[in-house]
């Protein structure tokens, strides 16, 4: 991870971000922990939707954090890896389906 784009996580920067909006970093956190439950859907499955929305939000703490609470979860090296190609497949997929705006707006557009 580029230092210079994105630093690194310290307990002072979570320290200043908790500071700066106390109650909205409790209410996160409740949340984070409540959505990560095991539920309907195994933990383990659920870091691993993680992994995937991480890399199409491409957060690279999120990267991060999930894959390292994936593998903790049970999770392979090949299903974190599968996980991502669903997200890329996903990524990909969104463009060529939203071509259909573009050709839309091409068939409806104005006479020159």
């Amino acid at each position: 991870m580029s230092e210079e784009l994105y630093p690194r996580p310290t307990k002072a920067l979570a320290e200043k971000r908790r500071s700066l909006a106390p109650e909205a970093e409790s209410a996160f956190r409740q949340f984070s922990q409540t959505v990560f439950q095991e539920g309907a859907l195994p933990r383990k499955m659920k870091q691993l939707i993680a992994v995937a929305v991480a890399h199409v939000t491409q957060c690279p703490y999120c990267i991060e954090g999930h894959t390292k609470a994936a593998t903790k979860e049970g999770a392979t090296p090949e299903e974190i890896m599968e996980a991502i190609w669903v997200a890329a497949e996903m990524r990909a997929g969104a463009a060529y389906a939203h071509a259909t705006i573009a050709l839309n707006k091409l068939e409806n557009r104005p006479a020159e």
